[in-house]
């Protein structure tokens, strides 16, 4: 079973800033894509930012600005700088890797942004 491995999450205080990181397995065949998502208490799992093999990059409206992708293509990970954060911010994060013939979803991690 393909596991993706994340880490990085946690309690931060409003403003503070936090940065995820996520591993593919190097048994994942062609992957094109990888990103990050997240899901807040009671509302729908939601892309935060993602990025393709030659860095074409998505980001959510709301994080624009404050919250950075970026991807080693060699070591299979994906990382996902997150600046001046807010209570709004906190979510359950995953990580979601696309390949040619499938997709993937990490655990998620917890981020929780408050006093």
């Amino acid at each position: 079973q393909v596991q993706l491995e994340e880490s990085g999450g946690g309690l931060v205080q409003p403003v503070g800033s936090l940065n995820l990181s996520c591993t593919a397995p190097g048994t994942i065949f062609k992957i094109y894509l990888m990103g990050w998502y997240r899901q807040a208490p009671g509302k729908q799992r939601e892309l935060v930012a993602d990025i393709t093999n030659d860095g074409n990059i998505e980001y959510a409206d709301s994080v624009k600005g404050r919250f950075t992708i970026t991807r080693d293509n060699a070591k299979n990970m994906v990382y996902l700088q997150m600046n001046s954060l807010t209570p709004e911010n906190t979510a359950v994060y995953y990580c979601k890797v696309d390949a040619v013939y499938q997709s993937y979803w990490g655990q998620g991690t917890p981020v929780t942004v408050s006093s």
